[in-house]
């Protein structure tokens, strides 16, 4: 793992430059995608303010989850994160090996068997032809697809594309992860095998920055939310006291349950294994 791996922002903002300001449909559609606020540039261009004074600091060992509605800023901070989107004040200074696991598609051939997808993703994420190789069986033996995985992308259904993509993501050993929402899209049953393959990814990450609704999925995976609405941060602290402010006292009580919870089944786990 890269020393001191880290992810420091300073009063970062992400501004998307509209040209033709009159054009009311552009700008309707422009916000629709990024969320955010119309305002202007010190060029004095007309742009959408995606985030506004972004100021975060993480550093090993990190799991922080984000909150808020779609469109508020969550995906354009992960993107920010993995240098995909440069910011247009102030800095942003990562330090370590992203795997940024947006789009559990992405990186995948629908014309290709699902064994050949399985190095194409991994690839994708940042890793060796050979060490994706060692773990192909594994991969697959976890997805359950069986004969399907000699078969093109194109023949599965969207659970089986999301099984395949998710052996693979959970395979890696990433210094910094940054999971979107998409991984709730998998089957429950499929899901509950998931979880500790999940867990055991995060552990292994340096940081981990998970962008989900999901508060089950936050109380799993992480011990700290930060509150974004309209790209700006409203709020930064424990998962039940942010969720609590965010949606609530019944959403707060849903949280500390489910951590009591898993408190509980580690107890019992750890108890078994002695």
């Amino acid at each position: 793992m890269t020393e001191h791996v880290g992810i420091d922002t300073h009063d970062a903002w992400v501004e998307f430059p509209i040209f033709d300001a009159k054009t009311r449909s552009l700008k309707k559609a422009f916000l629709g995608k990024a969320g955010g606020a119309i305002g202007r540039n010190t060029s004095d261009v007309v742009v959408v303010e995606a985030l506004r004074d972004i100021t975060l600091s993480l550093k090993e060992g990190d799991r922080i989850g984000l909150v808020g509605h779609n469109g508020a800023g969550k995906s354009t901070l992960l993107r920010l994160l993995a240098g995909i989107y440069e910011p247009s004040r102030g800095s942003a200074q990562i330090r370590g090996r992203v795997a940024p696991v947006f789009d559990l598609g992405v990186g995948m051939d629908p014309e290709i068997s699902g064994y050949e997808n399985i190095i194409i993703r991994g690839l994708f994420l940042g890793q060796t032809r050979k060490e994706m190789l060692s773990k192909i069986d594994e991969i697959a033996d976890f997805t359950e697809l069986g004969d399907y995985l000699e078969m093109p992308l194109r023949t599965y259904s969207t659970g089986m594309r999301v099984r395949l993509a998710m052996g693979v993501v959970t395979s890696i050993d990433p210094e910094i992860l940054l999971l979107d929402e998409g991984i709730g899209a998998v089957d429950a049953e499929f899901m509950k095998k998931a979880r500790k393959r999940l867990e055991a990814l995060v552990k292994r990450s340096g940081i981990l920055v998970f962008a989900s609704h999901s508060n089950e999925f936050l109380a799993q995976l992480c011990d700290t939310a930060m509150w974004i609405d309209h790209g700006t941060v409203r709020m930064h602290g424990g998962i039940e006291e942010v969720v609590g402010a965010y949606e609530g006292p019944e959403a707060a009580e849903h949280v500390a349950r489910t951590i009591r919870e898993l408190e509980a089944e580690n107890e019992r786990e750890k108890a078994a294994g002695a």
